[in-house]
């Protein structure tokens, strides 16, 4: 009877394990369902998802496309009569106007966003290492040019300026810009300190570094992906904006929004197509030029 037992034992694990190394497991399983689901979509020449696709790039490009096609027509009409390069050489030899509304912008643009991206990193390595009773308070009103809309805070700023008998003209336009992009590097400097491991703080406070040298040699290196990256948001929203910059803008300091929007009132030019076609081929050519650079950045 002994014996009958342990072969019967036997003969269960000796099969449990033919079973088992015969079933597949659970991560082939969901490689094969992988394969099939990948086989099926292969087989299927239309399919909902790629419809949808292939409709939002339609809708994203084709404005882009036909804005750069009437910048080589040779006339001023919405009537394609023939590829001419008029609208450039007015652009680049007859158009001074725009080319300082341009200038303003770029110069307007990069200053309030290295103030933005200075005051901002500060007040987020600020707020995260530091607790103090306003501290959600501060964190609340920071956000605050984030979510109301610009017109209020055009004609606040406006009230502002006339209050203090500040003049508008390029100042107040700086100090605008200023105001609404510091949120922006504040949210992503901050996002990036949630990440931060502070075993790194302790480790440099233990070699011997004061809270100066921590700043400057661990925490800003640290947080450098979430620097560059609201610095650019704060250029980008700064060369676009057009409804503050209305409001806070004085005689002088017209910025390149509300050139484009003066010149429209009386029908679109195709000089502005054709500075729109210069934009779009800077950026592409700026962006594919420092792509290695944000790579290295976004790993960080």
């Amino acid at each position: 009877m002994k014996f009958t037992i342990n072969t019967n034992f036997n003969i269960k694990r000796i099969v449990r394990n033919v079973v088992t190394t015969i079933k597949p497991s659970r991560s082939q399983d969901e490689a094969a369902r992988h394969a099939r689901r990948a086989m099926r979509r292969r087989q299927k020449p239309f399919s909902f998802s790629a419809a949808v696709f292939a409709a939002t790039v339609i809708f994203l490009f084709l404005p882009l496309f036909v804005l750069t096609l009437y910048s080589f027509n040779a006339a001023k009409s919405l009537h394609f009569t023939g590829f001419s390069l008029v609208w450039y050489e007015q652009l680049f030899l007859h158009s001074d106007g725009l080319w300082r509304a341009f200038g303003n912008s770029v110069f307007i643009a990069l200053t309030s966003a290295v103030t933005a991206t200075i005051f901002g990193t500060l007040g987020a390595i600020g707020v995260n290492w530091h607790r103090f009773r306003l501290r959600n308070y501060v964190q609340v009103v920071s956000f605050l040019p984030m979510v109301l809309p610009e017109i209020i805070i055009g004609v606040s700023l406006t009230i502002f300026f006339a209050g203090l008998k500040i003049p508008l003209g390029l100042l107040t336009i700086y100090i605008a810009h200023t105001t609404f992009n510091l949120p922006f590097v504040f949210l992503m400097v901050m996002a990036r300190l949630d990440e931060f491991d502070f075993s790194i703080i302790e480790a440099a406070s233990d070699l011997g570094a004061d809270e100066r040298q921590t700043l400057v040699k661990v925490t800003v290196p640290v947080c450098m992906p979430g620097i560059i990256s609201g610095f650019l948001t704060a250029v980008t929203i700064s060369l676009e904006d057009f409804v503050i910059t209305y409001f806070v803008a004085g005689t002088g300091s017209t910025t390149l929004p509300l050139y484009i929007y003066s010149a429209i009132r009386f029908g679109v030019s195709p000089v502005i197509n054709a500075l729109s076609v210069v934009m779009i081929l800077g950026t592409v050519l700026l962006t594919y030029l420092l792509r290695n650079f944000l790579k290295y950045i976004a790993a960080k």
